[in-house]
């Protein structure tokens, strides 16, 4: 039976033999498993638009397999509704996706997620960055307002990975043995800088910014039109935080050295939140500077936004999928060693 043929027949079922169709070519691998109508029913909340230029100008354009095509009447180009997703060109079933994201909210490791899904542990690991890198679309729109604590934490930096067969890296000092993670003490530049800051209502923003102490110019670069104006804005006494808030029209309080708390003003939250930061990372046995910013993220998502489980877990399934950013598996493995921001 050609095609075609097997479309004519399709088209001659009832309503109840179609679904029973449906469901057994769900259950396979193949192209068509579940998630075109996931897919098309999250994206059409918003009209569906051409992930090669934006366009919301387009019609139907026949099928890929059993999956509807599009094409775009401004680029000329086609397209379906999983192209520049996470899951674009992935023969696994969005059962096994979905999975896979109850996995990570539970912050389950590489190996032990592999084998809930029944995936290898490399695919296991690529998935994670993808999903992650999808949900930094997420955390790029956060914006804090009403009181905002900030202060810094610092991880040692890491190479970890297997650099024997890597031809381009160079490992730029001496490994670290077991046990001990830097060779030089106090804020050196063998730790990365990480701004953290946090409002009352659940929200956070965290990421690498330098090598060594913070400076006004790191400040600048991880909260720089990202703080609401007329906020409050409570830190340390450290001086560098002065001209950002006055720039961006905060109120400032800064608290003395031995000092805690000051009426309703404190950086209790912004400590307990380093604290649940370093127990995220230490689970994980060592993570990679490289990848460091990405389970900043992820820490930020499943264990600070006060929504409960099953709303993040919807929250996190319908934004990774839907939306548009595809990172390219053998791309992954080959991104800096230290993703500082650049000046």
């Amino acid at each position: 039976m050609t095609l075609s043929e097997l479309f004519k027949t399709l088209k001659t079922l009832s309503k109840a033999d179609l679904n029973s169709v449906k469901q057994f070519l769900e259950s396979l691998d193949y192209n068509y498993n579940g998630f075109e109508d996931f897919l098309l029913s999250k994206k059409a909340e918003n009209g569906i638009s051409c992930p090669h230029c934006s366009s919301f100008n387009i019609k139907k354009n026949g099928h890929k397999g059993l999956m509807q095509r599009f094409m775009c009447k401004d680029c000329n180009k086609t397209f379906t509704a999983r192209n520049n997703t996470i899951t674009f060109s992935s023969k696994k079933s969005f059962a096994t996706w979905k999975k896979y994201i109850e996995c990570m909210m539970l912050g389950l490791s590489v190996r032990k997620s592999a084998e809930i899904c029944g995936i290898n542990k490399d695919t296991a690991f690529i998935w994670r960055h993808k999903i992650l890198d999808a949900l930094q679309n997420m955390a790029s729109s956060v914006h804090l307002d009403g009181i905002v604590e900030a202060d810094e934490t610092f991880f040692a930096i890491s190479f970890k990975g297997n650099h024997k067969k890597s031809t381009s890296f160079v490992m730029p000092r001496k490994a670290h043995k077991r046990g001990k993670q830097t060779h030089l003490r106090g804020l050196s530049h063998e730790k990365v800088c990480v701004p953290c800051a946090v409002n009352r209502n659940g929200l956070s923003i965290a990421k690498i910014t330098n090598l060594g102490r913070v400076g006004a110019k790191d400040i600048y670069r991880a909260f720089d039109n990202r703080i609401v104006s007329n906020s409050i804005l409570c830190t340390d006494a450290i001086a560098c935080y002065n001209d950002f808030a006055k720039t961006n029209k905060l109120e400032l309080i800064q608290l003395k050295t031995g000092k805690s708390k000051l009426g309703i003003y404190h950086i209790q939250h912004i400590n307990s939140y380093h604290s649940m930061l370093k127990k995220w990372i230490k689970r994980f046995n060592g993570v990679s500077t490289k990848y460091l910013n990405n389970y900043l993220i992820w820490h930020n998502f499943v264990n600070y936004a006060k929504e409960n489980y099953a709303e993040k877990t919807k929250i996190f399934t319908d934004f990774c999928f839907t939306t548009n950013k595809k990172s390219l598996s053998k791309e992954i493995p080959l991104r800096p060693s230290i993703p500082v921001i650049s000046a």
